[in-house]
């Protein structure tokens, strides 16, 4: 393990006096103003978007909701708009998302291609998220104002404004700007793999001695006192040894699974890089036809596969009774195979689709003996998110904002370490040429 030393601190307060790093912090400061609006309007607008092309446009055509071949010329369109902007625009109409998520590659010159290609996939119906477009948008507008304010142009400035342009657009999309803070620490890769070295152990030890603190507190009946305010009653159980023990296994599972949609989105993205119109298309009609079937054998809409999952995650988690075993069945597989072919294909982020399937699995296994439906899908969110972004911090502090609640933080961690390790243990995904490696983020420029 490092230990800073002392001239190390020096450099730093230099660096802090230095005017040209001032400048930079105080655009830093005043990026997230025009990025926030930036991202409102083009969340907002990916909204409209979808609720007329899966909503008002069905009933303007008669139908009470999309019928069953919906999805096929939607997704046939998409593929079409999406090899074209790839083919022809600077930026290749952004970042491809089976390469993971990264903070590189934004630039005033490619945000047209950029937000038409996220305006020619997630509205069509992608199964993907809108992170990476918004962290694009972020990053470039960043830049832009770099440029027009004549601040200091130096490839330390430009990391420095870009990850201040996405963080503010991290911090839009999920809410929360401690999340944008520890994903730009994981992304950007400070420390390399010795970060994840020091990380692992940690979380894993702090999740094991937070079950044990609990478990001692509960079988003594002695209090240690807690630093918290005064809340109403939770919702949560008390996590007890079944829940630890199938949350271990749901993770190990899970990632296994998540690996492999993982590597076929890649493999996905090396066919389309030749031929890519044709091919593209090609695949996100397949996308759409695993929605089309879906919708055929469960008698359920579409919009279970052929959508990011947000909308359908609050249905999910609000009547979990309302989806029989079979549906959950179909959806997880339907869905698993649409989002390794648009990860591959189209554009768009792999966050929320990873979310809504580690849930779906959650919900699924959590009538086994012993297991509460709240760790089930605590545990299944946790290991599919960490297994798609190898980033284990950031999915369990994701998971954990989305839950609502610390009381299954035990398991959330170590469903993610698990996860994550199993991942990394297992051979290296296919390369895509000119995007992040396989193996985590790499590491960040000396910013000296």
């Amino acid at each position: 393990m490092t230990v800073t030393q002392p001239g190390e601190a020096e450099l730093l307060r230099v660096m802090l006096r230095s005017p040209g790093y001032l400048k930079t912090l105080l655009l830093a400061a005043l990026v997230g103003i025009p990025v926030s609006l930036a991202a409102f309007w083009f969340l907002a607008g990916m909204h409209e978007l979808e609720h007329l092309v899966w909503s008002s446009l069905p009933r303007s055509l008669g139908f009470d909701a999309p019928p069953w071949w919906w999805p096929l010329p939607l997704l046939l369109l998409s593929g079409v708009l999406v090899g074209l902007i790839a083919l022809h625009l600077p930026g290749a109409g952004g970042h491809i998302p089976a390469a993971g998520m990264t903070l590189g590659g934004s630039s005033p010159g490619t945000l047209p291609g950029v937000l038409l290609a996220a305006a020619a996939s997630l509205p069509l119906g992608a199964t993907l998220g809108p992170e990476a477009p918004l962290i694009a948008l972020g990053g470039g507008l960043a830049v832009l104002l770099r440029n027009l304010t004549r601040a200091p142009s130096t490839p330390q400035a430009t990391v420095l404004m870009g990850a201040a342009g996405a963080g503010a657009a991290i911090a839009a999309i999920f809410g929360s700007p401690l999340i944008a803070a520890v994903l730009l620490i994981e992304v950007v890769g400070v420390g390399g793999p010795q970060l994840f070295a020091v990380m692992l152990p940690a979380l894993l030890s702090s999740g094991i001695g937070s079950l044990v603190f609990l478990g001692f507190g509960r079988w003594t009946g002695l209090d240690t006192g807690t630093l918290g305010i005064k809340k109403g009653a939770g919702s949560f159980p008390r996590l007890d040894a079944p829940d630890v023990l199938w949350g271990l296994l749901l993770a190990l599972v899970t990632g296994l699974v998540m690996y492999l949609v993982s590597e076929l989105g890649r493999r996905v993205a090396v066919f389309v890089t030749r031929r890519t119109v044709l091919r593209t298309a090609l695949c996100a009609l397949a996308a759409g036809a695993c929605g089309a079937l879906y919708a055929l054998l469960t008698g359920r809409t579409p919009v279970d596969v052929s959508s990011s999952g947000q909308g359908t995650l609050v249905q999910l988690t609000s009547d979990p009774q309302a989806w029989g075993t079979g549906a959950l069945v179909a959806v997880v597989l339907f869905k698993c195979l649409a989002y390794a072919l648009c990860l591959g294909s189209l554009r768009g982020g792999p966050v929320f689709p990873a979310v809504f399937l580690g849930a779906a699995a959650g919900v699924l296994v959590a009538p086994l003996p012993g297991l509460g439906l709240m760790p089930a899908m605590a545990a299944g969110m946790a290991a599919s998110t960490a297994t798609m972004l190898r980033l284990p911090v950031s999915s369990v502090v994701l998971v954990t904002m989305l839950l609502g609640s610390a009381a299954m933080t035990p398991v959330v961690i170590l469903a993610a370490v698990v996860a994550f390790v199993v991942t990394e243990l297992l051979p290296a995904h296919t390369p895509l040429s000119g995007h992040a490696p396989a193996r985590g983020p790499a590491p960040a420029a000396d910013p000296r």
